[in-house]
């Protein structure tokens, strides 16, 4: 029987910002952020890198969700169409969906809502993948 990876550790950033795990197996993901005022940009709504960096983790984990412990991925293209903004006092989740796993490439699909349902974000993205940890990669 093949095992399947966990769910990684949360990144220090992604704890530093806030960001908690949500839906996690069978090829789906979620993350999770309440917005604050320091997640904000100029113009006193969420940053957009803050939903590059959510969808990443979102969609990267779908296809981990999947992976047998010793294989690795790694995103090799993230398409992020920005829809409306974010507010503070506002919960936004990143989902991720496996689309087609293949032997050695992936796609990916993915959102961001906001707890009323309003998209936010939305993403497709291809994730390369390896039968180990590529010597490259540390």
């Amino acid at each position: 029987m093949v095992k399947l990876s966990e769910p990684a550790r949360l990144t220090d950033v992604a704890i530093d910002m806030g960001i908690q795990r949500g839906e996690w197996g069978d090829g789906k993901s979620s993350v999770i952020l309440p917005i604050e005022p320091r997640h904000c940009n100029k113009g006193g709504v969420a940053h957009g890198g803050i939903y590059s960096m959510m969808l990443d983790m979102a969609l990267g984990g779908a296809l981990v969700s999947v992976l047998p412990v010793e294989e690795w991925c790694a995103t090799t293209q993230l398409n992020i169409s920005f829809i409306t903004a974010a507010h503070p006092g506002e919960t936004i989740t990143a989902t991720g969906n496996v689309v087609k796993r293949g032997r050695n490439v992936a796609h990916l699909s993915g959102e961001i809502t906001s707890q009323s349902g309003r998209v936010v974000a939305t993403a497709t993205g291809v994730w390369a993948i390896w039968d180990h940890k590529p010597a490259s990669m540390g």
